[in-house]
């Protein structure tokens, strides 16, 4: 008996922490050239109000309004969209954030084609500076 109880405790515990290893977001590398590009779009009131436009029409049915993953359709993707409001995110170079909205993977969509103007996605990407808490 205290073997079989042993056993199903040993079971859940390795379902548990496959559970939490599957819930863990994959390292998401850019490369060097790519995270150093720097941004060329001033960081003023018309490039951040054009960022919020495009947020609210491409990014915040994931990312939520304010860009904590709390999208209304945030619950309908495989993985968790992330906190962009956090210093994991908001560490990253401009160069980096440009590139992932560009490219793209998984449940994030590449933008190269929605939002064809490069400038565009800069302005995204102040945006996406203003929501750091």
């Amino acid at each position: 008996m205290k073997i079989l109880r042993i056993s199903a405790i040993l079971a859940v515990s390795v379902a548990a922490a496959s559970f939490t290893l599957l819930q863990q977001p994959k390292p998401w590398n850019v490369a060097d050239k790519d995270s150093k590009v720097t941004n060329p779009s001033k960081k003023d009131a018309g490039s951040i109000s054009n960022g919020k436009s495009l947020w609210s029409q491409h990014c915040s049915s994931c990312h939520g309004k304010t860009g904590l993953g709390d999208g209304n359709k945030a619950a309908q993707l495989k993985t968790t969209p992330p906190d962009l409001t956090k210093s994991p995110v908001q560490s990253q170079t401009d160069g980096a954030l440009f590139f992932k909205i560009s490219t793209g993977r998984d449940d994030m969509p590449s933008f190269k084609k929605k939002i064809p103007e490069q400038e565009d996605i800069w302005d995204l990407v102040n945006f996406m500076r203003t929501l750091k808490k």
